[in-house]
């Protein structure tokens, strides 16, 4: 180890401007840029914009994350907002029922009168960005264990949350970027109010199902409007995004405005193998586990299909996504590229005086990794609650801890639960979203299956949990004695009287209260042993990489709001040109290479609009924009800051982004803004619709 690192200091002067190159991030068109740091230089020198702060600002009001999972945006002065139909269908699910299923057969309302208000939708509008960085590293004091920084810092962050929420009325969180490197306050705009206006068939908006997803040429119309109200009445807004007359073209600069839900390109090699060898795998087998559950629920009848549907699409999509970022991992040629990136920087740090403090960072990775493969099951099991497996029991533990957490001072309270974010969780909590007792205890006895494969049938706590009885049997007798799906009562155990939950005798109650004291120990150590030092880990490289690269570089993804950008541009695949975008005429040729059959069936809807589409109007298009999982349902821009699509999908090249930006073949897959326009005149008769789209009012 000494000899080699006294090798690689040796080269160190001649090769230093080769090993700087590794260590700064290439150019390309990769990023998901802060709206407050966008990549103005990299944006004039290959494409001669100039994103200037009004774009940029506008972009930003106009751009909308849905809380439920994924993006959105503004698409008219009225408050009409756009997003994909998965996205949109968490909301279609909760609002079907056994005799109007708003995923299979869709929804249009004609009058406003029509549109029907989601139950438990939050969206959020970013409207300022504020650096508290210094604040919250302040109240970390020299000297202190991880344990005493992880309380001190998570009492800054819900102390500036709520100061910031009283101060201003908006929807305030402490962002961490870089992971841990900088904190940033993200003030929202927040909407509660959001009403249903428009879904297409699934069998359209998923055209191709299982089989097509991932991949490219696609043909979906993937794609959802939903209107925001205040006092009873839409919101009018300022921001919107106008509707591009030609829509995407070839070879145009484009924008994403979208809030990408997690990635890990900033991780450490041994980090990376860690979710290699740890995390991926285990993840990867209970999602594997929970769809094969949900496909023999589903298979049992209609009615089981259709309550299911929701949860098992979430499954098979995420299990796609993560055996493509396991493949990613898995790909020498991807690691090595890594391991050399790494390489350059620790020699940078390594002979630069200022950064001797970093120094040690990555041997305090490999520590808090060691420690988390060390309660890495127990996590999982408890704390995340995979035992768990029932909307009913993360309802009990919500209140359990909401009663115990609502006893302590703001400063003290785990995050989660901390004065600011007190109503966004109490949608949730209150939310009057069916649950299926029968589905319920079918995910439950499975999970509580899971919980004695993976601690032991012989475990003291797993008989605790069991009550001497089978995970079946078990399951059953929480569920069916549970009064919990009753929003009423959830109410009344949330009123404030912690004596109400302390005496429940709820079933779900009791096992939220055994399961809790448990959970919270392993969170803890995880809390103390990995998560804070971690933080303080990367925080050191983050500093070396500011040092190195100034504002060139990007955090990874948190959810929140970035900005990306690209070329509409097409790929070659196993020798095969594939053209920039597809077109109306090839859906209905693809659905007769299939014998249109399910999923390659189009809605009797596009039958018979046939005669009366264009068939060369462009359907879906892949653009070079740097995108994950979160995208879905972004609004894609031209310069002049119109629409002329919106993402749905990445192709299957794209599962290693992730990890590390490639533009040879990976692509974000989106909706062309025309084939929008065309299906709602003649295909769903929504010109009034359409109208206000490409109004200019």
């Amino acid at each position: 180890m000494i000899v080699l690192v006294n090798r690689v200091c040796c080269l160190f002067l001649i090769a230093l401007p080769l090993l700087l190159s590794a260590v700064v991030p290439a150019r390309a068109d990769e990023g998901m840029w802060l709206f407050n740091q966008p990549p103005r230089k990299q944006l004039q020198e290959k494409y001669g914009f100039d994103a200037t702060d009004a774009w940029l600002k506008h972009l930003q009001k106009s751009a909308v994350r849905f809380n439920s999972g994924g993006s959105g945006s503004f698409v008219s002065a009225d408050g009409l907002v756009m997003t994909n139909h998965h996205v949109g269908a968490d909301c279609l699910h909760k609002l079907s029922s056994e005799d109007k299923d708003l995923v299979k057969t869709g929804f249009h309302a004609r009058k406003r009168e029509e549109e029907i208000k989601c139950v438990d939708l939050e969206l959020n509008v970013l409207m300022e960005i504020e650096d508290v960085t210094e604040r919250v590293n302040a109240a970390v004091k020299p000297g202190m264990d991880a344990a005493a920084a992880q309380l001190a810092r998570r009492a800054i962050r819900n102390t500036i949350e709520k100061e910031s929420l009283d101060k201003t009325g908006l929807r305030s969180d402490v962002v961490t970027l870089f992971q841990g490197g900088r904190y940033h306050l993200y003030r929202y705009k927040k909407y509660t109010d959001v009403r249903l206006v428009f879904a297409p068939e699934k069998d359209i908006a998923f055209f191709g199902g299982d089989p097509d997803n991932f991949e490219y040429p696609r043909y979906d119309l993937d794609i959802c409007f939903f209107r925001v109200y205040e006092d009873g009445k839409p919101v009018k807004v300022d921001n919107f995004l106008r509707w591009s007359k030609a829509g995407a073209t070839d070879e145009e600069l484009i924008f994403v405005a979208g809030h990408p839900g997690r990635t890990d390109r900033l991780n450490t090699v041994a980090h990376l193998e860690f979710l290699r060898d740890r995390i991926f795998p285990r993840s990867l087998n209970a999602l594997r586990r929970r769809e094969v559950l949900l496909k023999t629920y589903s298979d049992r009848g209609l009615e089981n299909a259709r309550r299911a549907q929701d949860e098992l699409f979430s499954y098979q999509n995420s299990r796609k996504a993560r055996l493509g970022g396991l493949a990613g991992l898995q790909d020498p040629a991807i690691m090595e590229a890594k391991r050399h990136s790494e390489r350059a920087l620790r020699l940078a740090v390594n002979n630069d005086p200022k950064l001797r403090d970093t120094r040690p960072a990555w041997d305090e990775v490999n520590t808090a990794l060691a420690t988390w493969g060390q309660i890495l099951s127990d996590y999982d099991l408890y704390e995340r609650g995979t035992a768990f497996n029932s909307e009913l029991f993360v309802i009990a533990r919500m209140l359990v801890r909401l009663s115990e957490e609502s006893t302590k001072a703001n400063s003290e309270r785990l995050r989660e639960y901390a004065e600011a974010g007190i109503d966004s969780l109490k949608l949730q909590l209150f939310s009057e979203a069916p649950i299926f007792p029968d589905l319920e205890t079918v995910k439950l006895t499975d999970s509580l299956s899971y919980l004695m494969e993976q601690a032991g049938a012989e475990n003291p706590f797993v008989k605790q949990v069991l009550a001497d009885m089978s995970p079946a049997a078990r399951a059953a007798q929480l569920i069916s004695g549970t009064k919990l799906a009753s929003v009423e009562v959830r109410q009344k155990l949330a009123s404030g009287d912690h004596s109400l939950v302390e005496r429940s005798e709820d079933p779900m109650i009791v096992l939220a209260r055994i399961v809790d004291g448990p959970a919270r120990k392993v969170r803890k150590t995880y809390d103390d042993k990995v998560e804070e030092p971690l933080r303080q880990a990367y925080a050191k490289i983050a500093k070396a990489r500011f040092l190195l690269e100034g504002d060139t570089t990007y955090p990874d993804a948190t959810f929140t709001l970035r900005l990306a950008y690209g070329q509409v541009k097409g790929y070659e695949e196993l020798g095969m040109k594939l053209p920039a975008w597809t077109t109306v005429g090839g859906a209905y040729v693809h659905a007769e290479k299939h014998g249109s059959q399910p999923p390659f069936e189009l809605p009797a809807s596009w039958t018979k609009a046939k005669s009366k589409l264009n068939l060369e109007t462009p359907f879906n298009f892949v653009s070079t924009a740097d995108i994950i999982g979160g995208n879905s349902g972004s609004p894609v821009v031209n310069r002049a800051g119109e629409l002329v699509g919106i993402i749905f999908d990445g192709n299957l090249e794209s599962l290693v982004l992730d990890f590390v930006y490639s533009d040879k073949q990976a692509r974000a897959i989106s909706v062309h803004s025309s084939v929008i326009i065309e299906a709602l005149r003649k295909v769903y008769g929504a010109g009034g619709l359409a109208d206000e789209l490409t109004s200019a009012k």
